[in-house]
């Protein structure tokens, strides 16, 4: 049951943050506030240009603020707004502790593996490189350190054999929403009690690198078709040939084996593997 009369803010920047808002707005749950990084310069032309979160915000007419900072003006801004929980998708900065501690009901965020395991900033690339057969989605209440919140809630996801990382990430992305989306009447009404995380099992991993995507054929052909379905369009996986680099586009793993089958020679077009 939707409670009408919850008020809580929605920082996200991101894709991700904006396909989540949707889910949200969907389910009836709309914010009074989207805070989002400012305009950027993007493409060729460097345009200034709005994060997807702000362009879905404003077409449902939410109230958008992008400060370039959070800082103590920004917090005392906050102060004046009557919001009872805030929620935090992919914002893209740090938050000081009292902008986490400052509604009622905290701060909750969704984290795309099962915490503690995979905290950081790859938890869906960790758990393909890993060839884990499941994952999942962790609502929880948020902290200063990162990703150790404690758990309010979780559900595990199964993870196909084949699955690359951007369909993956869709499934996420919508089992956390719908999840959140479940979490906050009995979180909001004190009938869930967060679980702290375990500490002993913590992993935690990264940022990617460009050149994380670098492989060498004769690796292992498992651990290339992990990288392969982890590293799925940026930053791709690739070797070298004669100093030029080859992006692999497309590969199967089949009879224990890493079949390329399509890819981009540095500086020409996609072509057939057999073809290089």
């Amino acid at each position: 049951m939707i409670n009408k009369e919850l008020k809580f803010i929605y920082w996200g920047t991101p894709t991700v943050a904006s396909e989540t808002l949707q889910i949200l707005i969907d389910s009836g749950y709309v914010p009074q506030i989207v805070i989002t990084n400012p305009d950027r310069p993007q493409g060729r032309g460097l345009m200034m240009t709005p994060s997807p979160t702000k362009v879905l915000a404003e077409k449902h007419n939410i109230k958008v603020l992008t400060p370039e900072k959070v800082d103590a003006e920004f917090i005392e801004s906050l102060k004046s707004i009557n919001f009872d929980l805030s929620i935090v998708v992919a914002y893209g900065n740090i938050l000081p502790e009292e902008i986490i501690n400052l509604p009622k009901f905290g701060t909750l965020n969704i984290h795309y593996s099962l915490l503690p395991k995979y905290r950081g900033a790859i938890p869906l690339e960790a758990a393909l490189l890993h060839g884990d057969e499941e994952t999942g989605v962790t609502i929880q209440k948020m902290v200063r350190k990162l990703d150790a919140g404690d758990i309010v809630a979780q559900e595990k996801v199964s993870i196909k054999g084949d699955i690359k990382k951007e369909d993956l990430r869709k499934i996420l992305i919508e089992a956390g929403a719908k999840l959140l989306c479940s979490t906050i009447p009995d979180y909001t009404e004190g009938k869930t009690t967060p679980v702290p995380q375990d500490e002993s099992l913590v992993t935690h991993y990264g940022k990617i690198n460009k050149e994380d995507g670098e492989i060498n054929l004769n690796d292992e052909p498992l651990t290339l078709w992990h990288k392969y379905r982890a590293y799925e369009g940026w930053p791709g996986i690739y070797f070298f040939k004669d100093s030029k680099r080859i992006k692999i586009t497309l590969a199967k793993y089949e009879n224990n084996s890493f079949i390329i089958e399509r890819v981009i020679p540095e500086g020409k077009k996609e072509i057939d593997y057999k073809n290089i």
